[in-house]
């Protein structure tokens, strides 16, 4: 059974640091491309951040280019979203997903989800 835990959401002030972590279980863990999603209140999920299996090609969406950092551990099955200098704007439910294989990143099919850990950004 594949599990995705996320955690590291919390309440921070504009400006502000937190790291997302998202541990997996259950999969192959280096076959498959990692991608970082958000949800706001009345908006459409959107992929923030992806990262290939091997780790050397990432995507971000515009509006976090420079601020947000992808990364994975391939050993600890754990892919983690480091982001600074935030926004009330980022303010979402922030969560993991996992997509089989190599292509695109945000063209993939992402296949299995985590539950979501709320990120509040207060102005």
């Amino acid at each position: 059974q594949v599990q995705l835990v996320e955690s590291g959401g919390g309440l921070v002030q504009a400006g502000g640091s937190l790291r997302l972590s998202c541990a997996a279980s259950g999969l192959t863990f280096s076959s498959y491309t990692m991608g970082w999603f958000r949800q706001a209140p009345g908006k459409e999920r959107e992929l923030v951040a992806g990262i290939k299996w091997s780790g050397g090609n990432t995507y971000y969406t515009d509006s976090v280019k420079g601020r947000f950092t992808i990364s994975r551990d391939n050993a600890k099955n754990t892919v983690y979203l480091q982001m600074n200098s935030l926004k009330p704007e980022d303010t979402a439910v922030y969560y993991c997903a996992a997509a089989y294989g190599s292509g695109i990143v945000r063209e993939m099919r992402y296949d299995y989800w985590g539950q979501g850990t709320q990120v509040t950004v207060s102005s």
